[in-house]
């Protein structure tokens, strides 16, 4: 139910307003109600505190750390604490344990924003209501949206250039200058048609026997204009005769467009963007443009202007009052809504498109960056997009009940800069250019930018960086090498990883590719800091397509009588083998000495590794069925590729063992989870004895192993986001395919869950978060779950 309460007279055009409001609340108490969550939707499982039978009241010290006596604390063969089925590092396991499930909900006063923007901006922008500013559309600039841009698709002419020097969006034909993106264009049966990369160029044959193709970037093939079905058309090329080989067409043309489907890219579909606008907007080529009463990158803020039975489920149920003062300045009326939640709070800026919807809109290459697409029916289609994982946690974030909109109640505050995007399109298109003097060519730098201009952001447009120097932030460096490249003035923040390089041993970068190399740049933009900091950093797992047959297969449950293969690696080890990376530097070395020890392939001098064996399998060639081998395997390897790999997700999302080989570099929650209790580490100069060392462990501790890894598979599993999409799908097209079943039905604690927990850990033992809880009125748990030093 939700109350209204006028506190003092108004204006008549306030009345007016107020008027509207009652009118609506009264709707919402006769037919909300029903549909409006309990309670319970905010309260986490049931795990309560259990008293320790002893008649001592003394309390148990960990590295000088106090903690509530009224908890036993179950223990693995590790000492690993074990809360809701993870073994966790004792201090950790036991807090958690001991306070994490008993939080009550406190009373969060959540801001509804009125503030107008200037001349609405102009239909070519969303107002931010909270700040009054407009964030604008592709093509669009200036404070009200009104300045066009014009954002080439080539870089400028020369004489021995004639289109500019080559970049992936280099344009022969028609140059959407809104989205610096090529068509066909005008004069053709299909202007809509793209014309990205080799498409429009004349292709000349491989300079030397088996080689590629040659592009001639100087040469416009006039041909994909053509309308005479004998030649290699495009833009003219009638799909059903395409499809019937009736006419020849380009095939280096192809449906790269984010938004198309088809080989013709005859069919238009959904494009891809945050939340899909949260049913509050439409997605315009990754960019939400909102209905009237909504704003932020996914449609999920309501103004005073929304209905208030519409709100998301995390500001609801609400007790909604109108503030005492009325502004006279053409804004509308601020609301208060009063709505009960639980710790952490996490306020998400709404950055200025820069930093994520303009990087997903005009991608020219649909699968860069997202964890899904959209098919000729509009169904789901999920990518292999490693980096997908940033969009997952982003989406699940502004969806979550620990969202609020109160920054001065939030414990953190996240800022999203979509960092796989930028480090992916790096090479898109001119407006996104590395050629500027600054960067060097040199992705990582230009990143570094991006996240320096957000922080120049945060600090001039909002009061809540300063309060802690920035310890409360949270930043995602989504890329190889994680937050190495971090500009100085941030390093103070909470960094979410993929990679979580200590320096202790590979103190310089430890990619294979110069364009992500992040020794170059210099110190005094990103300081002297390391790439991760245990004591305040997060390694996340990366995106894993949501697999439905390994699901069906229960791959983590497989048993150990079931597992032939003692060890398993299956990836590129280098320059010995076929097709293998030619940098000696690839892997940091690591995956091709574990080839030349236990090599089960023949390298290219046709020799086998020095000590092969009949059970291990470390081969380059890719595997007919890879997630069927891991779950037949004992032992999985987890080394690097350039930087941080998937194969720790590989490894327990099919319920092998990983064995990690790399020094001093983090794998997901290691500075959290006890390690020990599901995983093997082996020092890089154990390699020649790594079977060794494996094959000395008993099988009461291999099945023990195994049992941990059944036990947090799901943890690097993002199913919150995959579960979001079921929901928004059944919303749209009224059913929820297979996939949406299965993965709802799945209850244990995922990469989100997880990500909540260390937060509320992370809250209440931090000494100097304890005193800004200590300023709040209400905690929402009881004294004894403050962690204190002594």
């Amino acid at each position: 139910m939700m109350w209204f309460k006028q506190k003092r007279m108004c204006s008549w055009s306030s009345v007016t307003i107020i008027a509207s409001i009652v009118t609506l609340v009264s709707v919402v108490h006769l037919f909300l109600y029903p549909v409006v969550p309990s309670l319970d939707y905010f309260r986490q499982y049931k795990n309560s505190c259990i008293p320790i039978n002893s008649t001592k009241s003394t309390q148990p010290t960990h590295n000088n750390i106090i903690i509530s006596n009224q908890t036993k604390f179950p223990l693995d063969l590790h000492n690993g604490v074990v809360y809701r089925g993870a073994p966790w590092k004792n201090q950790v396991g036991q807090w958690l344990a001991g306070c994490d499930s008993i939080t009550s909900p406190l009373k969060v006063i959540e801001h509804i924003g009125g503030k107008s923007c200037r001349n609405d901006c102009s239909g070519q922008g969303i107002c931010n209501r909270e700040l009054g500013q407009c964030r604008c559309f592709h093509g669009f600039t200036g404070e009200e949206c009104a300045e066009r841009q014009e954002l080439s698709c080539n870089y400028p002419r020369s004489k021995e250039k004639p289109f500019g020097h080559w970049v992936v969006s280099i344009c022969p034909a028609y140059c959407d200058t809104t989205r610096a993106m090529c068509f066909c264009g005008e004069g053709t049966k299909y202007p809509n048609r793209p014309v990205p990369e080799t498409c429009g160029f004349t292709i000349n044959p491989p300079s030397k026997p088996g080689g590629a193709p040659v592009t001639d970037f100087t040469k416009a093939d006039l041909d994909v204009f053509t309308t005479n079905g004998s030649k290699r058309g495009w833009c003219n090329v009638d799909p059903e005769e395409a499809y019937a080989s009736k006419v020849l067409f380009k095939e280096e043309c192809d449906c790269k467009y984010d938004g198309l489907w088809g080989r013709f890219c005859e069919v238009s579909v959904l494009s891809t963007c945050i939340n899909q606008c949260s049913g509050h907007g439409l997605c315009r080529g990754g960019f939400c443009q909102c209905d009237s009463g909504w704003f932020g990158t996914d449609c999920s803020v309501p103004s005073v202007l929304s209905s208030i039975r519409e709100w998301p489920l995390w500001l609801r149920p609400a007790q909604v009052t109108v503030p005492e003062n009325v502004n006279s300045n053409g804004n509308l009326i601020n609301l208060d809504a009063i709505v009960e939640k639980k710790r952490p709070l996490i306020y998400v800026y709404d950055l200025p498109p820069d930093f994520n919807s303009l990087l997903l809109e005009g991608r020219h290459f649909k699968l860069e960056c997202i964890n899904r697409i959209y098919d000729q029916i509009n169904a789901t289609v999920w990518t292999d997009q490693l980096y997908g994982a940033q969009m997952a946690l982003y989406e699940s974030m502004l969806a979550s009940p620990h969202r609020t909109l109160n920054g001065e109640e939030a414990d953190f505050f996240f800022v999203p800069v979509l960092d796989s995007c930028i480090i992916t399109r790096a090479d898109d298109a001119p407006h996104l250019s590395m050629q500027e003097h600054i960067h060097g060519g040199l992705r990582s730098s230009l990143t570094l930018e991006f996240y320096k201009k957000a922080y120049d952001h945060l600090i001039t447009q909002y009061p809540y960086w300063s309060r802690s120097a920035g310890k409360d932030h949270i930043w995602f460096f989504s890329w190889d090498e994680g937050a190495c490249y971090a500009p100085k003035e941030i390093w103070n923040s909470i960094m979410l990883v993929h990679w979580g390089n200590t320096n202790s041993k590979h103190n310089h970068s430890t990619t294979a590719y110069w364009g992500d190399n992040w020794d170059p740049i210099s110190s005094d933009r990103r300081g002297n800091h390391t790439c991760f900091d245990p004591d305040k950093d997060l390694v996340l797992p990366a995106w894993k397509r949501p697999d439905e047959g390994s699901l069906n297969a229960k791959h983590w449950s497989r048993a150990r009588e079931e597992r032939k293969t003692f060890f398993y690696f299956n990836g590129n080890l280098g320059p010995a083998y076929e097709n293998g990376r030619p940098e000696a530097t690839y892997s940091m070395g690591i995956r091709q000495k574990v080839a030349a020890e236990f090599g089960s392939t023949l390298n290219k001098e046709g020799k086998l590794g020095k000590q092969h064996a009949e059970d291990v399998i470390v081969t380059p060639l890719r595997a007919g069925n890879y997630h069927e081998e891991l779950a037949s395997s004992v032992f999985c390897g987890v080394m690097p590729g350039d930087g941080w790999s998937g194969r720790m997700e590989d490894s327990i999302l099919q319920g092998c063992i990983p064995v990690v080989i790399q020094d001093g570099i983090y794998l997901p929650y290691e500075n959290f989870l006890n390690y020990e209790s599901f995983a093997v580490r082996i020092r890089e100069d154990e390699i020649p004895n790594l079977l060794n060392i494996l094959r000395s462990f008993n099988e009461t501790e291999i099945e023990f192993k195994l049992e941990n890894v059944k036990k947090i598979w799901q943890r690097f599993l993002y199913r919150d986001s995959v579960v979001l999409e079921a929901e928004r799908q059944k919303a749209v097209r009224g059913s929820v395919e297979d996939w949406g079943l299965k993965f709802s039905q799945l209850k244990e604690d995922d990469v989100f869950a997880t990500f909540i927990q260390v937060l509320h850990y992370k809250l209440h033992n931090d000494t100097w978060r304890q005193q800004l809880l200590l300023q709040k009125k209400e905690f929402g748990l009881p004294k004894e779950c403050l962690i204190r030093r002594e």
